[in-house]
């Protein structure tokens, strides 16, 4: 049910709390983004090979949401210039430097704690890490479906209002795409993403 008035604790994650937070971030994408739009088929299999970047990235952090010790919620981060190449060359081959960027990965939240502003924390935390670490500008990516694509829910409402109240705008001309696999669907395929961007 959304919108319960469960409060939540929200604590910044690096070097060895944040490795110890892997698997739970690793369920919880599984869970979360199995909805639309993401639609990901996950496995533990591919999601410790997808988040390991995390553990051996100086600058990573997640931003971890806790109930009573429970991992209900997570963002992530880390230097561009980590990321891996899909994200960072349409960037680079359009001008930008990853070495003034730092990238915002996923932001999952269990549906339960939505409505109570964990996202607008999950955006403060890493825009004020990244600061922190001396980045002017970040940038994060949000998959891109069809309208009439026949898993979309009756009466969904895209993000876009939220983030560009964040101050991001979309990066008209930089579209990146990464693999993975949908629900029901028996292999990988590459999804485009659209980048949006601020600077900080």
């Amino acid at each position: 049910m959304k919108g319960l008035a469960v409060p939540v604790e929200i604590r910044n994650l690096t070097g060895e709390e944040l490795k110890e937070a892997l698997n739970d971030l690793a369920g919880l994408r599984i869970d979360v983004f199995r909805d639309w739009p993401y639609l990901y088929e996950g496995s533990l299999a591919y999601e410790e090979k997808y988040l390991q970047r995390y553990a051996e990235t100086e600058g990573a952090l997640i931003v971890g949401a806790y109930d009573r010790g429970k991992l209900v919620g997570a963002a992530t981060g880390e230097p561009l210039g980590d990321e891996y190449e899909a994200f960072r060359v349409p960037l680079e081959e359009r001008g930008f430097d990853p070495a003034d960027i730092f990238y915002l990965a996923e932001s999952v939240l269990d549906p339960a704690y939505r409505g109570q502003g964990v996202g607008h924390r999950f955006f403060d935390e890493r825009e004020a890490h990244a600061r922190r670490l001396g980045f002017s500008q970040a940038v994060f990516c949000a998959v891109i479906r069809p309208d009439d694509h026949p898993m979309k829910p009756s009466g969904y409402r895209p993000l876009d209002p939220f983030w560009h109240k964040r101050g991001y705008e979309k990066l008209q001309d930089v579209v990146v795409t990464f693999p993975w696999q949908d629900v029901g669907q028996d292999e990988e395929t590459e999804k485009p993403m659209q980048v949006w961007y601020r600077k900080l």
